[in-house]
């Protein structure tokens, strides 16, 4: 439920409506908006009437409205306002398009520091790279692990540019972490509940994938396992759905960012490199994301798909991916928005 709490409420009577919620088995999320300040009282359905019954007789308290959406934290009943979240420098969800680019999968110094310097060179605004990769096959390549971590933080050093890594194990989040501007969980891991636990306990964003047959409301749910665990930094990411079509990697949905957009504040960007799994198709897919609203694009970059050690066919070469860039200028402007 939503606490409204009063413009003349003191700072003893905001404690003391927090401190009653967590007297009555219940978690206080404050949050301060432009037009007024309200606390989130997040927790079981059961004792909820009587959770309102005390807060509305409470001093300080101006009104108290039940949360009618199971996603009690990134829905905007509690939030109306777009969130922003910095991610070493790069803001997402404001009027900036971030950009995240580079190889599905870290492989060695040269060509991650090589495909960094060119993404930067072109516009991207932020590195990514995988470090853990989780697999279908066992015996896929599945990462240089922390020395992939060290080798990302290399390239970092060398363009500026923040990391965006993937962690698949709750016992790596802090080692992921200590290397990575921000964590991501990939579509196998998003309702790995035991991860996002333990990501909600971590200070860095958090980019959440969809899985490839998960409902938007799943989908919300399981950046609420972050939220609730008091991490507010979470990115959604749309990379593609499972559906009958064979012709394309996966189904790029689209129609999920206006969605989002309307049940969430959180910013969403699009990953139309997995969303399709053909480089030819990433571009036209990265102008409509554009123009569907998306804050953000997460391409593949590669100096030789070829001979990629991981999703090389929807790799973009550097000369392609500067080429994208260059194309999706206008659509960003036409946005009113900018790189």
């Amino acid at each position: 439920m939503i606490i409204v709490i009063g413009p003349d409420a003191t700072k003893e009577q905001k404690q003391a409506v927090k401190d009653k919620i967590i007297e009555l088995d219940y978690t206080p999320h404050e949050i301060v908006g432009v037009e007024r300040q309200v606390i989130g009282a997040v927790g079981a359905d059961h004792g909820k009437d009587h959770l309102m019954e005390v807060l509305e007789s409470m001093a300080g308290v101006e009104s108290v409205i039940p949360i009618l959406k199971p996603y009690k934290l990134a829905g905007r009943e509690i939030k109306s306002a777009n969130s922003v979240v910095d991610c070493g420098g790069v803001t997402i969800g404001g009027t900036r398009i971030a950009v995240m680019a580079g190889p599905c999968s870290v492989e060695n110094r040269e060509q991650i520091c090589t495909t960094a310097e060119a993404v930067k060179k072109a516009g991207a605004n932020m590195m990514r790279g995988g470090a853990y990769k989780p697999r279908t096959s066992p015996y896929s390549f599945q990462g240089l692990e922390e020395e992939g971590l060290k080798l990302l933080k290399e390239a970092k050093d060398l363009t500026g540019l923040p990391i965006v890594t993937e962690v698949m194990n709750p016992r790596e989040a802090e080692l992921v972490a200590r290397y990575a501007d921000v964590l991501q969980v990939g579509a196998r891991n998003v309702q790995n509940f035991s991860l996002l636990k333990e990501l909600g306990k971590i200070s860095k964003p958090v980019l959440l994938k969809r899985g490839m047959m998960t409902t938007i409301k799943e989908f919300l749910m399981s950046a609420e396992y972050i939220l609730s665990e008091g991490n507010k930094d979470v990115i959604l990411c749309e990379r593609g759905i499972r559906t009958f079509e064979t012709a394309t990697r996966n189904t790029l949905d689209l129609s999920c960012i206006p969605v989002l957009k309307k049940e969430t504040h959180l910013p969403i960007i699009v990953d139309p490199s997995h969303g399709t799994g053909h480089w030819d198709l990433v571009e036209p897919m990265a102008r409509a994301a554009i123009a569907a609203g998306a804050d953000g694009l997460m391409i593949e970059v590669h100096p030789d798909p070829i001979n990629a050690y991981s999703d090389g066919p929807q790799s973009l070469k550097p000369s392609k991916f500067t080429h994208l860039m260059d194309n999706i200028r206008p659509f960003i402007q036409l946005m009113g928005r900018t790189l």
